[in-house]
């Protein structure tokens, strides 16, 4: 029942459940008229006609329809219904059993009072026990131990339907989408026909389990609650994590789910996403559930599971492609987007985000935009656009790297002109990325090697994080940084695992990933004299794989070039060389230091280029020069910045000779 039952239902419902209990309270009455020998054990009364019978299903025919009990099953439990419904039963089952301390129904009176009794009926497995519709009290003897039925049991026969509540903690609803990418549309299709056998067809007694992997979560949501719609099923989910491990409470579980599967005519969907199966104990509670449960059943997962009995077919759902996410753009801005000349191209181009994801970017923009002008710029619409698809995307990234806010640009950079155009050469691919791979037809040669990877090799300090920040703030993207000492780990396929939740979580947003300290995972690639070394060559590999495929830009640095085998360096699109810095340039990170409303006074940029240092260290000496200047209330001097140089170089163990600081006081 998921449409809410009309009055008119309601009513018939409660006179048909009414009538059963009275046929029941009857051949209670003549088990204890036999008993006392009572002429009434002769008489067979018959009910008057009911009118006005509901044109659906009552709830009692519904559920043993769906639960196959028997006319002795459905008996029993229309005495457990009356004991609750009706205090006239209590006396009645009081009679029956010779005790008015044994007011409740057994399955010993049952077996004596109802008609068509068969043990069966008693047993784990059949259906009363086996759904958890009827509930053993406590007693020594089987058949004398109290019935009583489930709460949730009752409701339903009375026409009220609601989640159970020990599992309204564990499952949820899933909302039938709206509308569906053609791709997704496709699978849906797909799924109805393998759910819905061919007229005439006998269903299996097992129905396959359907599982839906690939990396966009939201859309395999939408795409099984589609499809269990379309042949009347609700669709619930359960996260894979809340499994219990227990074996008596993944009993109950099991249990609890197939009763409410079966009363509400629902399928789940087990949500494997955020789950740890390398744990033993999560991945075999999955396991174990996925070849135990009954009923329509589909997982979401990353990656194919396997079991070991159940039959299990498998489904790909990717994010919308590039025409796709065209598409849902102009349908969730209207009007808007026809304003948008070209830029509803960038912003498919660079994020590859779902449905779901590109609805609520695109409600969050319209929604800035409301509060201002309707006829706003375009310029306008189109940054609010790009801001909010950057939001969107940011919340799984930002849990497991840390995003730096960019704040160089183009003219705080000091490098030769030469790494200069590489620089902005990166910038244009990652622009140009659409134009390129879609218009001009290079992606359909083939997957390999459109990612945007390059490394910037070069000494601490010389430039290449800030290098990082002006490309993050010259295409308006995220720059996270992810430092590879941290992520490399001793355990076989821990590295591999650390990079993938990288790289999955950042494949939405398009971010910059700069991947700080290459040298701890890219050495020289060693010969494979154990198992350790075959690994070590596996992670790199699988690092550069995972770039090659990346949709934004990727950036490896790295002190030590030289430390790099060439035949990964060769899978890298750029490779920029940031040189330690000569006196002019050095005079030139001077001269930009300092912020603008930094007094300074009597400062001699020739002497300070003397001092042989990169451009990180030069900031840091004049840094650490501000504020010995603030805190003695003075301008910036030469002797603040010859404090401050002397600390840096003990910092560095690194001798201050005198040809460096000769004339700065």
């Amino acid at each position: 029942m998921t449409a809410p039952p009309t009055d008119l239902w309601l009513e018939c419902n409660q006179r048909a459940l009414g009538d059963a209990l009275e046929r029941v309270s009857r051949a209670l009455r003549r088990h204890i008229a036999r008993a006392q020998g009572t002429p009434e054990a002769e008489t067979e009364e018959t009910l008057p006609p009911q009118e006005d019978r509901p044109a659906a299903p009552s709830a009692l025919e519904r559920l043993c329809t769906a639960f196959h009990l028997s006319a002795f099953e459905r008996d029993i439990l229309l005495l457990c219904a009356g004991a609750e419904l009706d205090s006239g039963f209590a006396a009645l089952c009081a009679t029956a059993q010779g005790d008015s301390q044994r007011p409740w129904p057994t399955f010993s009176l049952a077996l004596a009072a109802l008609p068509e009794a068969h043990w069966t009926a008693l047993t784990p497995a059949a259906p009363l026990r086996r759904a958890r519709l009827i509930e053993l009290g406590a007693g020594s003897t089987l058949t004398l131990r109290p019935l009583r039925i489930s709460e949730r049991a009752l409701h339903y026969l009375l026409g009220v339907d609601y989640l159970e509540e020990r599992l309204a903690g564990l499952v949820e609803p899933v909302a039938v989408p709206e509308d569906l990418v053609p791709s997704h549309r496709r699978i849906v299709e797909r799924l109805i026909a393998l759910l819905s056998p061919p007229e005439g067809a006998v269903p299996a007694a097992l129905p396959p389990v359907i599982q839906l992997c690939g990396e966009d979560a939201a859309g395999k949501r939408a795409v099984a609650a589609a499809a269990c719609a379309e042949i009347g099923l609700n669709l619930c989910a359960l996260p894979a994590e809340a499994l219990p491990t227990n074996p008596a409470e993944m009993e109950e579980l099991l249990a609890l789910w197939g009763r409410e599967a079966t009363l509400r005519a629902s399928a789940l969907l087990l949500d494997c996403e955020e789950a740890d199966l390398s744990e033993m104990q999560r991945a075999a509670a999955v396991r174990g559930f996925i070849e135990r449960s009954r009923g329509v059943l589909l997982l979401a997962a990353r990656d194919r599971l396997r079991a070991r009995q159940r039959l299990m077919v498998a489904f790909d759902v990717h994010r919308p492609g590039t025409a796709e996410q065209r598409l849902l753009w102009q349908q969730t801005l209207g009007t808007v987007a026809t304003r948008l000349n070209g830029q509803i191209e960038a912003l498919a181009s660079q994020f590859n985000i779902s449905a779901q994801t590109i609805r609520a970017a695109g409600a969050e923009a319209l929604g800035r935009l409301a509060a201002a002008d309707a006829a706003a710029p375009i310029g306008e619409i189109g940054g609010a656009l790009w801001e909010a698809c950057r939001i969107q995307a940011r919340p799984r990234l930002d849990d497991v790297a840390q995003r730096i806010e960019p704040a160089a640009d183009w003219d705080e950079l000091v490098l030769p002109e030469g790494q200069k155009r590489i620089l902005r050469d990166i910038a244009a691919h990652v622009r140009q990325r659409a134009t390129v791979y879609e218009t001009w037809g290079f992606a359909g040669k083939g997957g390999r090697g459109l990612g945007m990877s390059a490394l910037f090799a070069g000494a601490s300090g010389t430039g290449k994080t800030m290098a990082a920040e002006a490309l993050a703030r010259e295409l308006h993207l995220d720059l996270y940084r992810i430092d590879l000492s941290s992520v490399v780990s001793k355990y076989i396929g821990e590295t591999e695992k650390n990079l993938r939740r990288v790289f999955d979580a950042a494949e939405e947003g398009g971010a910059i990933l700069l991947f700080d300290e290459a040298d701890a995972l890219f050495g020289k690639r060693s010969e494979v004299k154990d198992s350790h070394d075959r690994y070590a060559n596996i992670e790199v590999s699988y690092l550069l794989q995972r770039m090659e495929c990346y949709r934004g830009l990727a950036i490896l640095t790295t002190n030590m070039k030289s430390a790099l085998d060439t035949a990964f360096l060769r899978r890298l699109r750029f490779i920029v060389q940031f040189p330690f810095p000569d006196a002019a340039q050095r005079a030139e990170i001077w001269r930009r230091v300092f912020p603008r409303d930094t007094p300074t006074e009597g400062l001699d940029i020739a002497k300070l280029a003397r001092l042989n240092v990169a451009g990180g260290n030069i900031r840091s000496v004049a840094l650490n020069a501000a504020f010995l200047a603030a805190d003695a209330g003075e301008a910036v001097r030469m002797t603040h910045l010859l404090r401050a140089a002397q600390s840096e170089y003990a910092k560095l163990e690194k001798p201050l000779t005198e040809a460096e600081v000769a004339g700065w006081v």
